[in-house]
């Protein structure tokens, strides 16, 4: 007598692929996974599913893997038709959880950035702001990361398929440096940290290394932001609301002024905004007016305008 094998499939939605990609370098140990379960439909892997598990299908799944955003129309019924069809719904990556890097869209301007961007924006169809799953249809699990973590996600499709919780607990990366062993560098280096806030997942990776945690899987089920507003002003930061943080995947910079935004853009570290406050929108004309300078010294010549920028000018002429 055969035994049922739980049917998973995979879906895109507005996502680099990374999470996905993370599930296929699994190797060895996602073969281990396809003996146990059946790969219906995953199209990275190759799986389209056919007529009755594909897109258009009717099928359902015991478990589907969700990664990406909701940022178009087609997106939010594309969600509802994963949701009716999935038994379990399972997010994996911060773009599914909470709108990952292109929810930045949701403090600007969606209208203008299409003028900049497209010659014919008319015919680009999209939403005002970028969501996660969550927001559109009830999850049952969401995982964490970018990319998410492979041991996580084997656990939890493992723990799916057998009808088990996940084993993916909500604390934060503090509780994985001390059960690592690694020192605090936020206590013995007075380095910005975020581990207190992050959720768990990634083994402490940049702690390890003598390195401020910079938030990359998202806020802990448990976070105490009492406690981190309490530190945060011991280190002379009075309006928490006024906080960005960079990071050039070293180290976490923490700014609470424009003037300090702008000094640490104009010395070439900071190159990934953590949190992006109304300065950033205020910023972003004179970032973009930087004057150059010449690694050996000599005259800066200005460089030729480019395709976006015509397109700007032309754009603010007509308007004006």
């Amino acid at each position: 007598m055969s035994r049922h094998r739980p049917r998973v499939a995979v879906w895109k939605f507005s996502s680099c692929d990374g999470c996905q990609l993370t599930l296929l370098d699994c190797e060895d140990a996602l073969l281990a996974v396809a003996d146990r379960v059946e790969l219906a439909y995953f199209l990275e892997a190759g799986a389209d599913g056919g007529d009755d598990d594909g897109e258009r299908g009717s099928s359902v799944f015991d478990l589907s893997l969700v990664e990406g955003s909701v940022s178009t129309p087609n997106d939010v019924e594309r969600i509802r038709m994963v949701r009716r069809r999935s038994r379990r719904l399972v997010t994996i990556g911060a773009c599914a959880s909470s709108g990952g890097i292109q929810a930045l869209r949701n403090f600007a301007d969606v209208e203008e950035f299409l003028g900049i961007v497209y010659a014919q924006p008319q015919f680009i169809s999209t939403l005002a702001t970028s969501t996660g799953i969550s927001d559109h249809v009830p999850v049952d699990f969401e995982l964490r990361g970018c990319p998410v973590d492979k041991r996580q996600l084997l656990a939890v499709i493992a723990a799916f398929a057998n009808g088990d919780p996940p084993p993916v607990r909500g604390h934060s990366v503090c509780i994985e440096c001390k059960h690592a062993g690694t020192v605090c560098v936020a206590v013995a280096g007075d380095i910005a940290c975020l581990g207190p806030m992050t959720h768990a997942g990634c083994g402490a990776l940049c702690p390890t290394y003598h390195r401020g945690c910079y938030g990359c899987f998202g806020p802990a089920e448990d976070a105490n932001v009492a406690a981190m507003g309490v530190e945060l002003r011991r280190r002379g930061v009075e309006d928490l609301a006024n906080i960005t943080l960079f990071s050039d995947g070293t180290t976490v910079y923490e700014c609470t002024s424009a003037e300090e935004v702008v000094d640490l853009l104009q010395g070439g570290q900071g190159v990934f905004g953590i949190a992006v406050s109304g300065a950033m929108r205020e910023l972003t004309g004179a970032i973009a007016d930087f004057p150059g300078e010449r690694a050996d010294g000599g005259e800066s010549i200005a460089a030729p305008e480019d395709e976006l920028a015509s397109r700007r000018k032309h754009r603010d002429r007509k308007i004006g």
